[in-house]
C-alpha cells in the first residue's frame, strides 16, 4: 500500500521545490529584500498542486482505505489548483508579451473562463466519478471535463498571443516559451484522451522551469542590470565630451520610457509596445548620441552657432552611432535589442515631414522608437543649459514640443506626451535636485 501510483508528483514536486530554492535563495542574495512577482504565485500555486495531484492519485487508488468525503474535497482542491496554474501560466505570457489588461471590460473578458470554471467544479464536485483503468485508477466527470475545457481555452489563448507577438519577444525566451507551451499542449491533449496517463505533474513542472528560465531568474536579472549599467556608464561617458554631466541620457530614457509606456496604457501601437520591446528601448534609448564619440570636441563644445560646415559633420553623429552599433552588436543574440539601437542612434533626428536626417524617413518610415526617442531628446535639450545657450522655461520647451506636432513629431506622440505633462514636470524637477546634489 505504498506511493507507487504517486512516484510522478512526488519526482515533480522535488524538481519544482528545488527550483523554488535557487530562485528564493538568488533572489535575496541579488536584491537582499525579495519583492513578490507573478512567478512567486505560479511557484506556490504549482507546488500546491502538485502536492494534491501525488495525494489523489494516492487515494483514488486506495478507495476502501480513504473515506469518500477526504477524497472528494482533495480531488476539489486538486481540480482547482490544476486551474489556477493554468490560468495564472496564461496571465504569465500575457504579461510578457503585451501586458496584462488596464481596462475592467478586458480583465473581465479574460477572467470569465476561470471563474465559471471554478463554479461548475465546486457546484457539480459531488458527481465526480472513480474508474478504474488497467495500470491505475482515475476520476472523471463534469468538474474534469470543465477543467480540461479551461484548459484548452487558455492554452489556445496563450499559443495565439505567443505568435502575435513573435517580433517582439526576446530571441532568447522564444524557444523555452514555445517549449513549454507545445508541452502543455501536447500533455493536456494527450491527457484528455487517455485520462489514465495522470501526466498533469510534467505540464505543471515545465511550466516552472520555462517561467523562471525566461523572466524569474535571478542570475539573469542581474546580468542584466549590469548590462544597463554599463550601457549608462559608456553613453554618459561619451555625452561629457559636450560639457554635459550626463543627466541628458538619464532623463531622455526616462521620458521615452514614461511616453512608451502611456501609449501602451492607452491602447496605441498595441502589437509592437510589448514588456520586452519598452525594455528594449530603455536600454537603447541611452545610446542614441554614441555617434558623437566621432565628432571632434571643437564642434561639439563650441559656444556659439556652428557654420554649415560644422553642422554638417554634427550631423554625422547618427550615421557614426549607426555604424558603430553595428561593429559592436553585430554578432550580439539579442537581436531586438541590437536593431533598436541602430533605429534610434541613426534615426531619431529624423522628421514626421521628412525633413530630418539623415535618410529623410518620413511619417511611418520612422521606426516607432526613433519616433518616441525624437520628442524625448528635443524636450531634454531645450530644457537643460548648453555651451551655447541658457536652458529654456518648461512652458517653452512644452511649446516647442507642441509647435512640432505633424512636422517634426508625430501628432499622436505629441499629443499623449503633452497628456502626461505633469508627470514629465515632476520627472525633470526630482532629476534636477538629484544633478544638483550630484555637484555640491
Amino acid at each position: 500500500m505504498g506511493f507507487e501510483h504517486s512516484k510522478l508528483q512526488i519526482g515533480c514536486l522535488i524538481i519544482v521545490l528545488y527550483i523554488g530554492f535557487i530562485y528564493y535563495r538568488e533572489s535575496w542574495r541579488v536584491q537582499k529584500k525579495h519583492k513578490p512577482m507573478l512567478f512567486d504565485g505560479l511557484l506556490l500555486l504549482a507546488t500546491g498542486s502538485l502536492l494534491l495531484d501525488g495525494a489523489t492519485a494516492y487515494t483514488v487508488n486506495h478507495l476502501e482505505q480513504v473515506p469518500p468525503l477526504l477524497n472528494q474535497v482533495l480531488h476539489l482542491f486538486f481540480l482547482i489548483s490544476i486551474d489556477s496554474v493554468i490560468f495564472f501560466m496564461f496571465l504569465y505570457v500575457l504579461s510578457i508579451t503585451e501586458g496584462l489588461p488596464k481596462r475592467e471590460g478586458g480583465r473581465i473578458l479574460l477572467y470569465s473562463p476561470f471563474v465559471v470554471n471554478v463554479l461548475v467544479v465546486v457546484l457539480n464536485i459531488q458527481s465526480l466519478e472513480y474508474r478504474q483503468g488497467a495500470i491505475t485508477n482515475y476520476s472523471m466527470g463534469i468538474s474534469a471535463y470543465t477543467c480540461f475545457v479551461m484548459a484548452a481555452i487558455y492554452i489556445i489563448f496563450s499559443i495565439i498571443i505567443f505568435f502575435r507577438r513573435w517580433n517582439y519577444i526576446e530571441r532568447h525566451k522564444r524557444a523555452s516559451i514555445f517549449t513549454y507551451l507545445l508541452v502543455l499542449a501536447v500533455v493536456t491533449g494527450y491527457q484528455m484522451i487517455e485520462p489514465e496517463v495522470l501526466l498533469t505533474a510534467v505540464a505543471t513542472t515545465i511550466m516552472v522551469l520555462g517561467a523562471y528560465m525566461n523572466e524569474a531568474d535571478p542570475a539573469r536579472k542581474e546580468l542584466s542590470h549590469y548590462h544597463s549599467e554599463m550601457v549608462m556608464g559608456f553613453a554618459t561617458l561619451i555625452e561629457n565630451k559636450d560639457d554635459n554631466t550626463g543627466g541628458h541620457v538619464r532623463r531622455t530614457t526616462i521620458y521615452a520610457k514614461m511616453l512608451a509606456e502611456e501609449l501602451r496604457n492607452r491602447g496605441y501601437y498595441k502589437d509592437v509596445l510589448t514588456k520586452d520591446y519598452i525594455k528594449n528601448l530603455a536600454k537603447a534609448a541611452p545610446m542614441h548620441d554614441i555617434g558623437k564619440i566621432a565628432v571632434p570636441d571643437v564642434i561639439l563644445q563650441k559656444p556659439g552657432k556652428l557654420t554649415d560646415e560644422e553642422f554638417a559633420e554634427m550631423k554625422q553623429h547618427t550615421v557614426s552611432g549607426g555604424k558603430i552599433i553595428q561593429d559592436t552588436f553585430g554578432r550580439l543574440n539579442d537581436t531586438q535589442y541590437r536593431d533598436m539601437a541602430f533605429q534610434v542612434a541613426r534615426h531619431h533626428h529624423e522628421k514626421w515631414n521628412g525633413k530630418g536626417y539623415p535618410d529623410q524617413l518620413q511619417k511611418e518610415e520612422i521606426p516607432l522608437c526613433a519616433r518616441i526617442m525624437a520628442i524625448a531628446d528635443v524636450f531634454d535639450a531645450v530644457s537643460e543649459k548648453r555651451c551655447y545657450r541658457d536652458a529654456m522655461p518648461l512652458e517653452q520647451c512644452f511649446s516647442i514640443i507642441e509647435g512640432g506636432r505633424g512636422t517634426d513629431f508625430e501628432p499622436l506622440l505629441v499629443d499623449v506626451f503633452l497628456d502626461i505633462r505633469e508627470k514629465v514636470e515632476e520627472t525633470y524637477y526630482t532629476n534636477r535636485q538629484k544633478d544638483e546634489s550630484m555637484l555640491k
